[in-house]
């Protein structure tokens, strides 16, 4: 099969969607692997890289996208619409329930896509979703502490704090895999961490992790009225696969909290769990509402490509392997990669878009 790697478009993404040994492990199966030029260069992998492992290098992003399966890290942007082909197959981040044009344009151009981020286990596990949430929880600590620096906007607060100076305190709503990865950073800078979340079940795994390093709360509006005010940083942390997050928290709510207080809303590529957050890039990654500094850049992982592309390659591999074997029949054969499928035959399919977009179900 023909594969294509376009070259990410994004703000700043520098992730890619084949690294070279990818690459390789494909082009050893019999398959032709065509990486637009300087598609890998952001995360560290040079055309001739690609060349090495048997890789062909497509000049242009129409010759990478002319292919039977297109791989990519994140969802085509509007000037990428006039790529998408009928019978194609596209394999990539999606959160189609945050963007209704994409969705649309996904429909009407008669391509399968298959989204990253609903590709599941028979546990309820997220594979291909993992590894970036693993890489995303650790970034909002990081970031957060970054933006909580006078010069950066915040107040002034280091998350550690010193003797004789309390720490800074770190609320993180969720206890998955994003708000686990935020904890283990915030408790080893040495901050004051609550995570709150509704799974009682797995408050009591978090506390075979932390111990009495992070106090752990049962999520409900009166609990988080009553922390989010306290907070220094505050992570949204939130994902119901393929849905729109909840609003968790609303604009009366981050007024309380204190100027130069920052939040970082993981969850704002499903729309987000902040009221008041929108999108931003890395670019121009922060505004100011309320008096608090808001992050919501959607591709947190962009900003380390060199680790975020191998890790994602490590578990997308064996199913880009199983497409580029089978084609749309490895969709009958694997339900666990059949559970990714947002859009076939021009109909948009995967259950909880649907709930989203009910008049695109037809």
């Amino acid at each position: 099969m023909e594969i294509g790697v376009p070259k990410e478009t994004k703000d700043q993404e520098f992730r890619v969607g084949l690294s070279p040994s990818s690459a390789r492990v494909l082009v050893d199966n019999g398959h032709s692997v065509f990486v637009e030029t300087q598609a890998g260069i952001g995360a560290g992998f040079s055309d001739a890289d690609y060349v090495q492992v048997g890789a062909k290098i497509a000049p242009n992003a129409e010759a990478a996208w002319n292919r039977e399966l297109v791989i990519k890290v994140k969802e085509p942007l509007a000037p990428e619409y006039q790529f998408l082909q009928k019978g194609q197959l596209l394999f990539t981040y999606l959160h189609l329930a945050a963007d209704r044009e994409l969705t649309e344009h996904l429909i009407s151009s008669g391509v399968t896509a298959i989204a990253y981020e609903t590709v599941e286990l028979p546990d309820k596990r997220l594979p291909l979703l993992t590894p970036m949430s693993i890489i995303a929880g650790r970034l909002s600590v990081q970031f957060g502490s970054r933006f909580l620096e006078r010069q950066q906007g915040g107040r002034g607060v280091l998350l550690g704090g010193v003797p004789g100076v309390q720490p800074g305190k770190v609320v993180i709503l969720g206890g998955g895999v994003v708000g686990t990865e935020a904890a283990r950073i915030a408790v080893g800078m040495g901050a004051q961490v609550q995570i709150l979340d509704l799974n009682v079940d797995r408050l009591a795994y978090l506390e075979t992790l932390f111990g009495s390093r992070v106090e752990l709360l049962y999520s409900n509006s009166l609990q988080i009225e009553t922390v989010v005010p306290e907070a220094d940083l505050l992570i949204g942390a939130v994902l119901v696969p393929g849905r729109r997050a909840p609003i968790l928290v609303g604009q009366s709510l981050v007024a309380k909290m204190r100027p130069g207080s920052v939040i970082v809303d993981v969850a704002v590529d499903q729309g987000g769990c902040i009221e008041t957050m929108r999108p931003t890039s890395h670019s121009h990654p922060t505004y100011v509402e309320a008096g608090v500094v808001h992050y919501g850049v959607p591709n947190m992982p962009g900003a380390v490509p060199w680790t975020a592309t191998q890790a994602l390659n490590n578990s997308t591999l064996p199913y880009v392997l199983k497409l580029a074997n089978y084609g749309l029949s490895a969709l009958d054969s694997d339900a666990v990669l059949a559970k990714g499928v947002s859009v076939q035959n021009q109909r948009l399919v995967h259950p909880a878009v649907q709930e989203v977009f009910p008049d695109l179900a037809h």
